[in-house]
């Protein structure tokens, strides 16, 4: 499987990033990832999940919509939530509920609990993975004696891009 990017020191993508590279690698880590555990990646599902790499910021069911009829490839409402339940359920992307939309997981495979930094001004997303938070949580939950069955953290606030 594809190594997930490292965006410790800054979790946000780059501007002048090699985007189509970007989004070939989701979609062939995503590729593996069904392979391997015996689920099908369809057409529908894949172009749902190469339109949402392809922004880096959460993207709706209904913007999703819009797209593909821009491409001319119409999708029912209903068909690309369950393309977004599949992409979800396995994975490959999060919902990220204040929102209602969703981005690409930086970690396809790894389990890990969601936790997101969301710029107030440009929009975009990005999902960080620190283990220190985890544990942070994890010890917060743990005192409280408070059973954790998913977990959702999204910090609004100004990408450093946006700060200047």
């Amino acid at each position: 499987m594809t190594e997930p990017i490292d965006r410790a020191t800054d979790p946000f993508v780059a501007h002048g990033h090699d985007h189509d590279r970007c989004v070939a690698e989701a979609v062939a880590a995503a590729a593996e990832l069904c392979a391997a555990r015996g689920v099908r990646l369809t057409a529908l599902r894949r172009r749902v999940l190469e339109l949402i790499w392809r922004h880096h910021r959460p993207v709706g069911a209904y913007e999703l919509l819009d797209l593909m009829r821009a491409n001319g490839r119409a999708a029912a409402p209903p068909t690309v939530y369950r393309a977004l339940a599949f992409l979800s359920e396995h994975g490959l992307v999060h919902r990220i509920d204040s929102m209602n939309a969703y981005l690409g997981c930086a970690a396809p495979g790894a389990t890990h609990r969601a936790h997101f930094l969301i710029c107030e001004d440009c929009g975009e997303a990005a999902e960080i993975i620190d283990n220190e938070l985890r544990r942070a949580v994890g010890r917060c939950t743990g005192r409280a004696g408070f059973e954790v069955r998913t977990e959702t953290v999204e910090i609004t606030g100004v990408c450093a891009r946006c700060q200047f």
